[in-house]
């Protein structure tokens, strides 16, 4: 599966972006797609996920509240809707898809495929 991020960029601390994932290639194997991110310095962090063949959604309880996730099934594409930006919200965002099962969503060890990543700069 081929994984394309975009809508990243700078925004103001209390603004909103929002990022899409666009999927090609063995998609009807995909179990959940997720989102995780990693700040300089830091270990890459579980976002949220959901599953591709029903509503499961799961996010971090850091993000739970501010960040939406959603997909569209018939264009193959995941969005992550991120509102009330922190500035410790920075950091490169990927979209990840796997097989992995319903134990899957939070451990970035289980996605197999990863996109290039996107930079989400907060401005205070």
């Amino acid at each position: 599966v081929q994984l394309v991020e975009s809508g990243g960029g700078l925004v103001q601390a209390g603004g909103s972006l929002r990022l899409s994932c666009a999927a090609s290639g063995e998609t009807v194997r995909t179990y959940a797609r997720g989102w995780f991110r990693q700040a300089p310095g830091k270990e890459r962090e579980f976002v949220a996920a959901i599953a591709w063949f029903d509503t499961t959604a799961r996010y971090a309880d850091s993000m739970k509240g501010r960040f939406t996730i959603s997909k569209d099934n018939a264009k193959e594409t995941m969005y992550l809707e991120m509102n009330s930006l922190k500035p410790e919200d920075a950091a490169v965002y990927y979209c990840a898809a796997g097989r992995g099962g319903k134990n899957m969503y939070g451990t970035a060890g289980k996605y197999t495929d990863w996109g290039q990543g996107t930079q989400i700069t907060v401005s205070t």
